[in-house]
C-alpha cells in the first residue's frame, strides 16, 4: 500500500505541538516548536525524514531502493523515503523517533508518559 504525504501530514501532525508550515518552492515542512523534523513537496515521490546517521546507514543498507541520503542535509543524518515503497508502520515509527529527536525533552516526557 502506497503511502501518501497526506497521509504524512496526518502522522505528523498527531505528535503534540507539530505544525505544517510552508517553506521554500512548494516544500511542506512539519516542524515541532519550529524546528523541522521532516519535509516534502505534493507531487514529489519522496519526503527527507531527520534521523541519526547511524540510522540513516543501516536504513540504506537495509533497502537501498526505499531509503537514501538526502540531496544538501544527508551529511546531517537526513534521510530521503520513496512514499511508493516504505510500510505505514515503519514511516510512522520513523517519524516519530525524528519528533522526538528535535522535540524539546520536557515535551518527549510528557509524551513519553501519556503513552504509557
Amino acid at each position: 500500500m502506497s503511502t501518501t504525504l497526506k497521509k504524512v501530514a496526518a502522522m505528523a501532525l498527531a505528535l503534540p505541538e507539530t505544525e505544517e508550515v510552508p517553506a521554500w518552492e512548494g516544500e511542506l515542512t512539519w516542524r515541532v516548536r519550529n524546528k523541522i523534523f521532516v519535509m516534502g513537496s505534493p507531487g514529489h515521490p519522496h519526503i527527507t525524514v531527520k534521523t541519526s546517521p547511524a540510522e540513516q546507514a543501516e536504513l540504506i543498507a537495509m533497502d537501498p531502493q526505499t531509503y537514501a541520503f538526502a540531496p544538501y542535509v544527508g551529511r546531517f543524518g537526513w534521510t530521503r523515503i520513496t512514499l511508493s515503497r516504505v510500510d505505514s508502520e515503519q514511516l510512522r515509527e520513523l517519524l516519530v523517533e525524528a519528533w522526538r529527536r528535535t522535540a524539546p525533552k520536557r515535551l518527549v516526557a510528557a509524551f513519553d508518559s501519556a503513552q504509557d
